[in-house]
């Protein structure tokens, strides 16, 4: 895999993979339903074991891993401090996962938009990618 928008699209979908881990994080300890922590984390799970085969895939194409931007770290974790500390309740936890989501989702079909000639290994692993974020989108809607 050496193709540059292969690479591309997958250092985009390692860097939404990261934002994903940090902003469950960020919430996790938060969230007082039982059942909605145990979705939250096994979504974690998935964020993470999809950014390791990423991760493995850069590497093995002699790529550097991309990592989000600290401006948009910066804004996601003031925004959820922010949200958290007016309202800690699981609905607002909710409110900031799905729009997490949401703006996951429309990075992730942009960027596989922008880069239209990845090979069918990034297409999947964006795909999948998206696949995680609607189910965990979804799995937040009974919590709003």
């Amino acid at each position: 895999m050496t193709h540059k928008d292969s690479i591309k699209l997958l250092r985009e979908c390692e860097a939404g993979c990261s934002m994903g881990i940090s902003s469950i994080d960020e919430i996790l300890d938060k969230v007082r339903d039982d059942k909605y922590v145990r979705i939250l984390q096994e979504s974690k799970d998935h964020h993470d074991k999809l950014k390791n085969e990423i991760h493995n895939l850069l590497e093995q194409a002699g790529c550097e891993d991309k990592e989000p931007s600290m401006m948009a770290e910066s804004m996601a974790s003031l925004k959820t401090a922010f949200k958290m500390q007016m309202d800690d309740s699981d609905r607002t936890a909710a409110d900031l996962i799905v729009s997490g989501c949401q703006m996951g989702i429309r990075s992730l079909h942009k960027y596989k938009n922008k880069y239209d000639g990845a090979g069918h290994t990034a297409t999947d692993i964006c795909n999948r990618l998206l696949d995680i974020e609607d189910e965990l989108c979804h799995k937040s809607f009974p919590y709003l």
